[in-house]
């Protein structure tokens, strides 16, 4: 249940998770000329409460369908991902492939932050988030895409709304956005990609909102004396489109995480953002736009292990930078 998945480069075997309330389960088997997957991911974020936990400067989503969320993480819905995948192979080292999920992951971003190694023992959502990988759940999405050697490219059409304070159910609505990705990993140890996403209405209390993203990120994972050491570094711009202003609002993340002997876990994220929902409309200051920067570094000591299962101790501190 602690099976962890980077989309863009398959299932990492090395790969422990901080408990983070949330199982994975994953199948494949021959079908035909291909290969069928199927993936389902549940989490326990939804117990927490609608209003998440809190994070200073966090912003995105609503508790209540009438409120914003700001200084707060939104909790995950209780189903993240049941999907779908279906790949043929062809020529040496090519593959063509369609993926559908409800809810699923649309092509766009790099892997979220939960599931790339230099982010998930974090205990702390990034404060990119909603610049980066917050599509990472989407109810309703249709993919295509092919990979020869170390390039792929993926087409997606997909439902923009994010998910709305009901947690515990699944949404459906129509498809009315769309995203491509371009992913390059000329070694192991790289993965890179760049995307590109036009979500329209992608806040239930901002519904004539359209969101234009563009991301791009490399993350290098170095297999080290002491055990793995994986840095990301990733940009991410929101171009908001409303029917009175056009604003272009950029973020970027520089996460690392080394884990060594298999107990010491040392974790450093820096990032900053512009970000324009830190006040609720009729405060003086709705609407304007305010750079945020943050540091936070962290430690965690494994001081046992039952099965598969390490128990750890740790601390993190963040430091921000704010008008």
């Amino acid at each position: 249940a602690n099976a962890v998945y980077d989309h863009q480069s398959g299932p990492r075997g090395d790969d422990k998770a901080l408990v983070q309330s949330m199982a994975m389960l994953m199948a494949q088997r021959p079908a035909g000329p291909g290969k069928l997957g199927l993936r389902a991911m549940v989490s326990l974020d939804p117990a927490m409460g609608k209003s998440g936990y809190p994070l200073l400067f966090e912003t995105g989503e609503t508790a209540d369908g009438a409120t914003p969320l700001v200084d707060r993480q939104h909790p995950h819905d209780f189903f993240m991902e049941l999907s779908a995948s279906y790949s043929v192979p062809f020529g040496s080292d090519g593959a063509a492939f369609a993926y559908v999920g409800l809810p699923g992951e649309p092509a766009l971003g790099p892997a979220a932050f939960m599931h790339r190694f230099s982010g998930m023992r974090n205990p702390e959502a990034p404060l990119t988030h909603h610049w980066l990988d917050s599509t990472h759940i989407t109810f309703g999405v249709a993919t295509l895409g092919a990979s020869k050697g170390p390039w792929k490219l993926e087409v997606s059409s997909f439902n923009g709304r994010e998910p709305d304070e009901s947690r515990w159910n699944i949404e459906a609505r129509k498809f009315d956005s769309w995203s491509t990705r371009l992913s390059f990993n000329p070694a192991p140890a790289w993965s890179m990609q760049v995307s590109y996403g036009n979500l329209k209405s992608p806040e239930q209390l901002e519904p004539d909102t359209r969101i234009k993203r563009t991301t791009a990120s490399v993350s290098y994972q170095a297999t080290t004396s002491v055990g793995p050491w994986q840095t990301t570094f990733a940009w991410g711009q929101n171009h908001k489109v409303t029917p009175d202003e056009s604003k272009r609002l950029p973020g970027w993340l520089l996460e690392s995480t080394l884990v060594a002997r298999d107990k010491h876990t040392v974790f450093g994220r820096f990032e900053q953002v512009r970000n324009d929902e830190l006040f609720q409309d009729g405060a003086p200051l709705a609407g304007a736009t305010f750079r945020i920067r943050k540091l936070s570094i962290g430690y965690i000591y494994d001081f046992v292990k039952t099965g598969p299962v390490a128990w750890g101790v740790g601390g993190l501190v963040g430091l921000y930078g704010a008008p």
